[in-house]
């Protein structure tokens, strides 16, 4: 399996804030509805060289606590599912319904009594030749994700 870690993040939220929204998916329905109509986040996906009409595609997305499941061009519902929860520390997550068999950890540590950190780690089952094309993609988009998940207000989640 191929691994690929984010570098550690600062969250500015406390470790049990950040743990709830991440534990618990459905938490993340009011953030997703947000980014839809968002004009800063289309204005970041326009800089990133990104078609801010994608978040039309949040719509599709269906949340539970545990799983997030979402339509996939030329493969069908692709979906990811929480596997295992250690309070405040760690949520482990696997693919159910995806080409790739992964896994996805996302860990928190405390920092302070309002802040903590973050890291991301995936591991995936790629063949060589995926892993040649698709390596440097996934690096770049643990990192990036990692940001993503640092930047959510959970404080008011």
């Amino acid at each position: 399996m191929a691994k690929y870690e984010s570098s550690v993040k600062q969250v500015n939220a406390p470790v049990e804030r950040v743990y709830s929204v991440i534990s618990d998916l459905e938490r993340l329905r009011p953030v997703i509805e947000m980014a839809q109509n968002n004009e800063m986040i289309k204005e970041k996906l326009r800089e990133a060289g990104q078609d801010p009409a994608q978040l039309e595609k949040l719509k599709d997305m269906n949340l539970t606590s545990d799983r997030v499941s979402f339509p996939a061009p030329m493969v069908g519902e692709v979906a990811v599912a929480i596997i295992e929860r250690e309070e405040n520390k760690c949520v482990k997550f696997e693919t159910e319904k995806s080409p790739i068999d992964a896994n996805l950890w996302i860990q928190v540590l405390p920092v302070t009594d309002t802040t903590s950190k973050m890291r991301v780690t995936l591991k995936a089952d790629l063949n060589p030749m995926m892993k040649m094309i698709l390596g440097s993609k996934l690096e770049k988009g643990i990192d990036q994700f990692a940001d993503m998940l640092c930047m959510l207000p959970y404080n008011f989640i």
